[in-house]
């Protein structure tokens, strides 16, 4: 990370005007989520394809760009610390990445991993995001496996 990344003030309350960008910006993302989500209904069985489907094939993101902290057959934790979109723009915006990663991001991953499977349960460990972190934490795992109720 960068000095200049850390100097920046982002603001955890945007205006109007940068509210309506983000919102564009969960459109066109939510959109494209929906679409993709057509084709591939209920086709994760293990968080191996959580790993290749979402993050590879969703997301689009590259293997050097993911870092797999746990992969287990309930669970998978990554750090993901690719160019990220969202961050980019959190950063010309001056906007908290806390506030627009769990407005555009996180409420699109939810969706699509519930698309994927309807087991799954996204996390994001808001204490280890960028620009305040080197990478974003996510963990993703089966609902069954910890007993908890899913949406």
């Amino acid at each position: 990370m960068s000095t200049s990344s850390k100097s920046r003030v982002l603001n955890p309350k945007p205006s109007i005007l940068v509210k309506l960008i983000l919102y564009i910006g969960l459109a066109v993302f939510y959109a494209y989520g929906l679409t993709w989500c057509l084709l591939r209904k209920n086709s994760v069985k293990s968080t191996e394809d959580v790993l290749r489907i979402f993050y590879y094939d969703f997301l689009r993101l590259r293997r050097e760009h993911v870092i797999v902290e746990e992969l287990t057959s309930s669970e998978l934790v990554t750090v993901s610390i690719n160019p990220c979109p969202i961050l980019k723009l959190s950063l010309l915006l001056r906007v908290d990445t806390r506030y627009s990663c769990k407005l555009i991001s996180e409420t699109v991953c939810r969706r699509v991993l519930k698309c994927l499977n309807q087991d799954l349960v996204f996390t994001r460990d808001y204490n280890h995001i960028r620009p305040y972190s080197n990478g974003c934490r996510e963990t993703i795992y089966f609902a069954r496996t910890r007993g908890v109720k899913t949406n």
